[in-house]
C-alpha cells in the first residue's frame, strides 16, 4: 500500500488539504486518475481530472494529465478542497450581496463587518453561505465541506468582524484551481488595520507559528519554538501614525486563523476595537476623562475590530488573466480614522500654545 498522510493541512480557512502519496515498489502502472479515485475516499474521478486539469495533482513535482500510469516510487502530491461530512442543513435566504465582479466561474463580494460567512455554532442563519444560495440556488455552487462546517462556494474566509473582498468559486474547476492558489500562497491579500500604540518600525515582518490558545479556546496564540501550530508570515508597512494609535497595511504570505489579529497582538500592537483579544479597552493615550469619552466613542462608532479586506488579486482559472479588486475603507473605518486625526490636530495645536 502506498504511504498516505495529511502532509501539510493550509491555513486559517482550512478549506482544503494536502495529501502526499508515496507508491510503494510493487506499484502496477495504473492511470493516476483511477488510482487516485480508488484511493481518495469521497473523491470522485472527474473530480480527480479536474484538479489534474487545475495543475492540483503533481508527480515528482512535475504535472502530469489525467492518462499519466503511476509507477514504482512516485511521489503524488494533491490539493484538493476539503470533501467532509455535511452536519447542517442549510437555508437560503435573501441576505442583498455587495458584488463587485461576476462571471459563469466566479465572483468578488465585498462583505460588510457584521455578516458572518458560513454557518456554525451560534450563527445558522443569516450567513454569506444562506445569501449565495438563494442568489444562486443551491445545485449552482460547489460544495467545500469542512471544518464541521458546509461552505457552497467559498475557498476562504474572513471574519465576521472584518469587512472586505472575499472570492467565491460557481463550480468545482474554479474551486479547484483556486484552492491550489490559496495553498501555494500566490493568492494576492492586503488588509488595513487600525492597531493600539505607535508601531515603531515604518514597516516589518512578523513570524510565528499560530495555533489554538491553551487556556482562552475562542482564542489564537503565537508559538515561537517547538513545533506547535502551523508557520505564519504577515508582513506590514505603516501608513498613518496617530498618536496613540497606528494606521497599517498588512499582506499575507499564509492564512490562519486570526493571523493579522493575533500577529499584531504578539508584537504588541492589538487591533483597536478587537474584543477577543483586548482591543476593546483604552490600552495607549491618557488618564483624563475626555479621553476615554473619545475612545468610547470610536468604540461605538466602528462596534468591531478594525480590520478591513481591502484587495485580492488572483489568476482567473479559466482565462488566465490576473485580476486585482480593490474595495476602499466603509464609512464606520473613515469616521474612526476623522476622528483620530482631529484629535490629533486639537492635541498639536494645544501643545504649541503651551
Amino acid at each position: 500500500m502506498p504511504a498516505i498522510r495529511n502532509s501539510d493541512l493550509e491555513p486559517s480557512d482550512e478549506l482544503y488539504e494536502h495529501l502526499r502519496i508515496v507508491c510503494d515498489p510493487g506499484q502496477s502502472q495504473t492511470r493516476i486518475d483511477k488510482f487516485l479515485f480508488e484511493k481518495l475516499e469521497g473523491v470522485s474521478r472527474n473530480r480527480v481530472q479536474n484538479a489534474i486539469k487545475a495543475r492540483c495533482i503533481l508527480v515528482n513535482g512535475s504535472e502530469i494529465k489525467a492518462n499519466y500510469k503511476i509507477k514504482p516510487g512516485d511521489e503524488i502530491s494533491v490539493v484538493l478542497p476539503s470533501n467532509r461530512d455535511e452536519l447542517t442543513e442549510l437555508v437560503p435566504e435573501n441576505i442583498p450581496l455587495d458584488i463587485w465582479y461576476e462571471d459563469d466561474h466566479l465572483m468578488v463580494i465585498n462583505k460588510p463587518a457584521g455578516l458572518v460567512v458560513h454557518p456554525g455554532v451560534g450563527h445558522y442563519k443569516g450567513t454569506l453561505v444562506n445569501a449565495l444560495l438563494y442568489h444562486f440556488q443551491h445545485d449552482k455552487l460547489p460544495l467545500l465541506k469542512g471544518n464541521k462546517e458546509d461552505r457552497p462556494g467559498l475557498v476562504h474566509r474572513i471574519d465576521k468582524g472584518t469587512s472586505g473582498l472575499i472570492l467565491v468559486a460557481k463550480n468545482d474547476y474554479a474551486m479547484t484551481h483556486l484552492a491550489n492558489q490559496f495553498f501555494h500562497h500566490t493568492i494576492e491579500r492586503e488588509y488595513i488595520a487600525l492597531v493600539w500604540g505607535e508601531v515603531e518600525q515604518d514597516q516589518g515582518t512578523i513570524t510565528g507559528n499560530i495555533a489554538r490558545h491553551e487556556r482562552e479556546r475562542k482564542q489564537m496564540a503565537v508559538y515561537t519554538q517547538g513545533d506547535i501550530g502551523k508557520p505564519a508570515v504577515t508582513h506590514y508597512e505603516v501608513l498613518e501614525r496617530l498618536y496613540y494609535v497606528t494606521l497599517v497595511r498588512c499582506w499575507l504570505e499564509t492564512g490562519r486563523t486570526h493571523q493579522i489579529r493575533v500577529h499584531m497582538k504578539h508584537i504588541g500592537h492589538t487591533l483597536f476595537n478587537d474584543e477577543r483579544y483586548g482591543g476593546d479597552r483604552i490600552l495607549k493615550g491618557t488618564i483624563f476623562s475626555k479621553y476615554k469619552q473619545f475612545v468610547d466613542n470610536c468604540f461605538e462608532v466602528m462596534p468591531r475590530q478594525a480590520l478591513h479586506a481591502r484587495s485580492l488579486g488572483f489568476i482567473h482559472p479559466v482565462s488566465g488573466e490576473s485580476m486585482y479588486f480593490e474595495a476602499e475603507l466603509p464609512p464606520d473605518f473613515n469616521t474612526v480614522l476623522d476622528k483620530w486625526r482631529n484629535y490629533v490636530t486639537a492635541r498639536r495645536e494645544l501643545l504649541e500654545n503651551e
